[in-house]
């Protein structure tokens, strides 16, 4: 018999140790279904902690039930364990809000800065567009004056909607096709600032300087 009463308490214990530890798992399961982590620890922690009962074989073959009440200092010590658990998945979603917290920053941050890096707006006749667009290249006012003025003149005559009837070339650098120039905005076809902004990247990739596509213009006839 005190055999059997001592395989009951340690049956008891173990079955105690068990709850707990499923306690613990689905404390774990709900924080990770997006529960908060007091909704999950609640929900993990059992509502009673009424003493665990287990059955045993006797040597007979018989089964029988039996239950014994755990004591205080057992009981102390499981509701510490679920309190520590309880802590570590309040912990836990913490951690998960701050570091969505984080990426929201983050993303607020990058739109920002796209905002900042967009073209600033150039105002004034085409002449006065394109000697902004030089200045900001860095190249000087003299490249301007000197070069691309009587290039395009020669080209266009700084019209936005000239169009040589043989070539189809079109706009104020004579871009050929004139659909080249959509790269660079879907007004090419109205806006002198597009068709500028793309005649001096066309002559930036190709020779360098206005006053490099100017020299090739006079001595071939075209750039």
């Amino acid at each position: 018999m005190l055999l059997n009463r001592m395989s009951l308490r340690s049956t008891a214990a173990v079955g105690a140790a068990t709850l707990v530890a499923g306690a613990t798992f689905a404390a774990t399961a709900f924080a990770n279904d997006g529960l908060s982590p007091e909704a999950a620890a609640n929900a993990a922690v059992p509502d009673s902690e009424e003493p665990v009962a287990d059955t045993e074989i006797s040597e007979d073959d018989e089964f029988f039930s039996a239950s014994e009440e755990m004591t205080e200092e057992e009981l102390a010590e499981l509701r510490a364990e679920a309190e520590e658990r309880r802590e570590a998945a309040r912990g836990n979603g913490s951690q998960f809000a701050e570091i969505e917290g984080t990426n929201v920053e983050e993303e607020e941050e990058e739109e920002e800065e796209e905002e900042e890096e967009e073209t600033p707006d150039f105002s004034g006749d085409p002449k006065d567009i394109a000697l902004q667009m030089v200045l900001s290249e860095g190249w000087g006012a003299d490249e301007f004056h000197g070069c691309l003025e009587p290039l395009w003149d020669r080209e266009s005559g700084w019209d936005h909607t000239a169009q040589n009837p043989s070539s189809g070339a079109y706009g104020v650098p004579q871009s050929l096709p004139g659909d080249k120039m959509a790269s660079h905005g879907d007004d090419w076809q109205t806006n002198p600032a597009t068709q500028i902004s793309w005649g001096l990247s066309y002559i930036k990739d190709r020779y360098g300087t206005p006053c490099a596509a100017w020299s090739h213009s006079e001595s071939v006839g075209w750039y």
